[in-house]
């Protein structure tokens, strides 16, 4: 015999099936609000990127802008001219246009703030200077580092490994391709960096390329050392036979009236032993690090430049972004005042 259900049980059946409708749309709206919370931080940060492209674009170019300027004035390049004073951080909208009625692009850059920095690499002994096109190494350039390593007194050892290694890199670029270059012992895969914080491709430990960092830098050609922007330890390295005194005495001097030719350097040092190698040392610069960062709605973005003026054209080797904005990239560490010691 069947029995009816009474009311109350199907009053509690009733309930049971509200309660887990009710969970069933809350689920569903939930789901359906992060979906549109996350397509939100999408576009806005898809939306903040590209503006932060556009602008360090527009940082860049207005830096070429500057470099260019100064290569048709000519003379030599030195830590007193425009293109050598950083950009302190400072808010967008101050480089906006004059026009003080576009209210909306005022607003719209309240909250970003940029700042840059050009840096003379030519300040800096170039990797590039120490093999010679036939595979040798070119023995005044090695002299140069050997004063750098004795320095910041880092082991010789050191050197001689890196060295090797630049060799070795060499001969594998030189190497041909296929059977042929299975075939050539010199051959070992060896790579040459591109840029600083790769010599450890070179057999150099992590402190080691710490306290290189600020002393050197790789070209893509063999440059010379530009004595106007050269730090004190740099200088003593291109200078043969002075002492610290003497390159104090120089940074001093480079202050008041900076050198326009190798002869005001001879001039300078008041040192008749002094032999300058117009392909070791000069007064010019023509590669530049230019580096910048946006601060924008909370996010920093940081974008690293290398470039390569020749008298008014100044062309863009390569551009990076480190992936974590903390991490300043390497070769950019400030620009050596004038008067810039040991």
């Amino acid at each position: 015999m069947k029995h009816a259900s009474t009311p109350s049980a199907q009053r509690g059946a009733a309930i049971l099936m509200a309660m887990l409708t009710v969970v069933l749309v809350a689920t569903l709206a939930s789901a359906a609000l992060w979906q549109q919370w996350r397509a939100v931080e999408v576009e806005a940060a898809e939306r903040t990127r590209a503006q932060s492209s556009w602008v360090l674009t527009g940082a860049l170019d207005w830096a070429r802008l500057i470099l260019s300027e100064d290569g048709r004035k000519g003379g030599s390049d030195h830590l007193s001219e425009p293109w050598a004073l950083p950009l302190e951080q400072a808010r967008l909208s101050t480089f906006l246009a004059a026009d003080r009625s576009d209210s909306l692009a005022a607003d719209a850059s309240t909250n970003a703030f940029l700042s840059g920095q050009i840096v003379d690499l030519q300040a800096r002994l170039n990797l590039r200077n120490l093999v010679q096109d036939d595979g040798k190494v070119y023995a005044p350039a090695l002299r140069m580092w050997e004063r750098l390593f004795t320095q910041l007194r880092l082991p010789r050892a050191s050197l001689d490994r890196m060295v090797a290694q630049l060799l070795r890199a060499h001969r594998a670029s030189a190497a041909p391709t296929g059977a042929d270059a299975r075939a050539d012992p010199g051959n070992d895969g060896a790579l040459w960096p591109q840029e600083p914080d790769q010599m450890a491709w070179l057999g150099l430990d992590a402190q080691t390329q710490a306290q290189l960092q600020p002393y050197i830098t790789v070209l893509p050609e063999r440059t010379p050392v530009n004595l106007n922007t050269a730090a004190g330890p740099v200088l003593m390295a291109c200078l043969d036979g002075v002492e610290q005194a003497d390159v104090r005495r120089l940074l001093s001097a480079r202050s008041l009236a900076p050198w326009e030719s190798l002869d005001d350097v001879k001039k300078a040092a008041k040192l008749p032993q002094l032999v300058l190698d117009a392909q070791l040392v000069d007064t010019r610069t023509r590669f530049f690090a230019l580096r910048g960062t946006l601060q924008i709605d909370g996010n920093t973005v940081q974008e690293y430049s290398v470039v390569q003026r020749d008298t008014m054209a100044v062309k863009t080797l390569w551009r990076k972004r480190p992936l974590n904005p903390a991490i300043r990239p390497v070769a950019s560490t400030p620009t050596p005042t004038m008067t810039d010691d040991f």
